[in-house]
Parts: C-alpha cells; sequence; structure tokens
C-alpha cells in the first residue's frame, strides 16, 4: 500500500537558490523536491509524496491540522518559524502521525537564536546541517517511522 508524505516548507524556502547561497546553497526548492522524488525511486519506497511552501505561518498551521487527514508522515522545515512559533508546535502536538522536523544548515552552528526550536518538541526527530540531504535522510527516517 502507497504511503503518503507531506513535506511542508516554511518561508523564505521559495527563494532557495537566490537567497544567501552561501549558507543555504545554489539549489532551488524544486530541484530539492525533484531530488526528493528520485531518492523515493531510486530506494522503491512505497511512497507519495505532496509539497506544501508558504510564507504564512496560518497556511502552514493549517495544511499541518490537515496532514492528519490525508497522510501517514510528515516532514516539515518550518524554516524561521521553527524558532517562533508555539501555534505550530501545538498544532504537531495534535495531530498523530509521525513527523520529522528538517533543517538545510546547522542550526547550532549558526545565530544563537536559531540554536531553539520551539516545534521540535511536537516531532518524532531532528535533522539539520546536510543541505537537500536533509530531505533525503527525512525520508528515510520517516519510511521507517511510519
Amino acid at each position: 500500500m502507497m504511503k503518503k508524505i507531506k513535506f511542508i516548507d516554511g518561508p523564505n524556502l521559495n527563494l532557495l537558490g537566490k537567497r544567501e547561497p552561501e549558507i543555504y546553497g545554489s539549489e532551488t526548492l524544486d530541484d530539492i523536491h525533484k531530488l526528493v522524488n528520485s531518492h523515493i525511486k531510486e530506494k522503491k519506497y512505497e511512497i507519495e509524496s505532496s509539497f506544501f511552501q508558504s510564507n504564512s505561518e496560518g497556511e502552514i498551521v493549517d495544511c499541518v491540522q490537515n496532514s492528519n487527514q490525508t497522510s501517514d508522515g510528515l516532514i516539515i522545515n518550518a524554516a524561521g518559524f521553527s524558532h517562533t512559533s508555539v501555534a505550530l508546535l501545538d498544532a504537531l502536538l495534535a495531530i498523530q502521525i509521525p513527523k520529522i522536523e528538517i533543517h538545510l544548515t546547522n542550526l547550532f552552528k549558526r545565530e544563537d537564536f536559531r540554536h531553539h526550536s520551539f516545534i521540535s518538541k511536537g516531532v518524532n526527530g531532528v535533522i539539520c546541517g546536510f543541505g537537500s540531504n536533509s530531505y533525503l535522510l527525512a525520508v528515510d527516517g520517516i519510511n521507517k517511522l511510519i
């Protein structure tokens, strides 16, 4: 049976490839999504992926809540909302599917305010610092959690 995985990408990730490439790399979000689908196919995982990106906290909270009915697992790169959003934490705590938080960069090598993620308490695991490979590691992890 095909597993459904929802990927949620937060604010400013639509600017990947243009925004601070020395920090975030030159890949676009679309490049990363294609890489994810290639990885799923290569690993022969029975996973159907769907992708959502928003710069709006409320839209992301709605998407998290809805994923409980539409998906078997959730992979979220909440970007800056990771460090600010109690509402997003509450949404993650309210759903029962497996969840993984990811970040492209190593948060602990960045500014002090990035060292704390409010949403980490609401997920099964956290992956950070591997660039676009953070997404692929999360796919492997969520496949085992489901």
